[in-house]
């Protein structure tokens, strides 16, 4: 039997630990996965000497704190600088980044010409593969950050920035279960039916952030579909079918 799971903290819902275990159940799979929260990434070395895993998922807030553990990273997660998807083969560690092409996949058919500026909330794992991708497909990032270093603060976020970024990325855990009565602090009041606004969470659906957007006329997204594209891109690396992950 091959060994799968998920390290992160907390683990309070696992959209991967569902998807996969029914997918094993559903094509007779001989395989299982678990959850394993970690209160520190320093704990990560004694979970991998413990179990034999084939595969793992890295979700919050491990997703940079791994990389130093892991032999080897593809070419999407070293550009990312983060990594969501471990492969272990022949005693090596390699780290991949599919959060990047299976957000790219599911916002493409949403993108319009005039969706030539996005706005990033958030400086996580999540903000760099959705910053990757979006570059990938040619339109210019800007990120908003709490600290200062980044393109915008919160602070600096008024009508002029607001209208000129048509296209608006939740990548902070602000609204996710059982938290759901948060949002990014942003000038709502700002948003047109000319916006796409994308949460890059999933549960709820829609969060307030997307609901506040399309209380505005935005046509809004749930990260639904980006963890159903991740997740496909995992199981192809850790079944062989690819060796890398990347946003056409």
């Amino acid at each position: 039997m091959q060994h799968f799971g998920i390290i992160g903290n907390p683990l309070r819902q696992s959209f991967s630990a569902k998807y996969f275990s029914e997918k094993f159940a559903k094509e007779q799979i001989d395989a299982e996965y678990s959850l394993y929260p970690l209160e520190n990434i320093e704990q990560f070395p004694t979970l991998i000497k413990t179990h034999d895993f084939r595969g793992l998922n890295v979700t919050i807030p491990y997703k940079q704190a791994v990389m130093p553990y892991l032999d080897r990273l593809d070419d999407t997660a070293k550009s990312v600088g983060a990594v969501n998807v471990i492969l272990f083969e022949g005693g090596k560690l390699i780290g991949y980044n599919t959060d990047t092409l299976g957000f790219a996949e599911d916002i493409k058919p949403l993108i319009r010409p005039e969706h030539s500026q996005a706005l990033i909330l958030g400086t996580g794992g999540a903000a760099k593969a959705v910053k990757y991708a979006l570059s990938r497909l040619n339109i210019a990032v800007h990120t908003v950050s709490r600290s200062a270093g980044y393109d915008f603060t919160y602070s600096d976020l008024g009508k002029e920035v607001i209208e000129s970024h048509l296209l608006i990325v939740n990548c902070t855990p602000l609204g996710m279960y059982p938290d759901t009565e948060a949002c990014a602090d942003i000038p709502y009041q700002f948003i047109t039916e000319k916006h796409l606004c994308y949460d890059v969470i999933y549960n709820p659906s829609p969060t307030l952030f997307l609901k506040r957007a399309a209380a505005q006329g935005a046509e809004i997204q749930s990260g639904l579909g980006m963890l159903h594209g991740q997740a496909n891109e995992a199981w192809k690396i850790w079944s062989g079918v690819t060796s890398s992950a990347s946003v056409q």
